[in-house]
């Protein structure tokens, strides 16, 4: 989105949840008192936005931060955030674990909840996924045998493979036969694979 720098992604997140729970924006003393930064920081991170043309804001008054381009990006698709590495305890979706957000087509999306991950390296490219695509994942807990999941394991890495449910145990299966099955008692389906997102050159 208009070269926003990750903070900027950040904060314009919090803006899109604070609004949605709350259904007024916040003020720059309770941006400032979330992202633990000065208000003086909050406020330049908030004009910055401003001058990228994503939020309107007024000075002269307090919760008068407006979130832009929002009828634009409906018809453009929605955006998602793609994940880093989530820690342990936390929530899926917690902020903590965003390294931004991306735009994903309408039609990849159907009614559900979304994260996107970058996948690394090529133990999945017999299923046509390659090193650096972004995998659009539909949150869910549960998956089907031979379904392409994401999945944590050991509470503290995750990895998409495909699942198989066996009586006593779990295979998480590469799709490159240089690699070797992941065998493991428990695991936790973060999501399915709904889509990739590839760009070239």
């Amino acid at each position: 989105m208009r070269g926003l720098t990750q903070r900027q992604l950040e904060m314009l997140g919090f803006l899109r949840k604070f609004i949605a729970e709350h259904k007024y924006p916040p003020t720059i003393r309770e941006i400032s008192a979330h992202f633990n930064i000065a208000v003086k920081a909050a406020h330049d991170h908030i004009h910055a936005l401003v001058r990228k043309g994503v939020l309107r804001c007024d000075n002269n008054r307090s919760r008068a931060i407006e979130i832009l381009e929002e009828e634009e990006n409906q018809n453009k698709g929605i955006e998602v955030p793609l994940l880093g590495r989530v820690a342990a305890g936390q929530p899926l979706l917690a902020e903590s674990n965003w390294e931004g957000t991306i735009l994903v087509p309408r039609d990849l999306a159907s009614p559900g909840n979304y994260f996107a991950v970058q996948v690394k390296g090529d133990s999945m490219i017999e299923a046509g996924i390659m090193d650096g695509d972004i995998a659009l994942i539909r949150h869910q807990l549960t998956a089907n045998n031979g379904d392409i999941v994401v999945a944590m394991i050991d509470d503290e890495s995750f990895t998409l493979k495909k699942f198989f449910k066996e009586d006593y145990r779990v295979r998480l299966e590469p799709a490159n036969k240089t690699y070797s099955v992941i065998w493991v008692r428990e695991v936790t389906i973060l999501g399915k694979l709904r889509g990739l997102i590839r760009q070239y050159g």
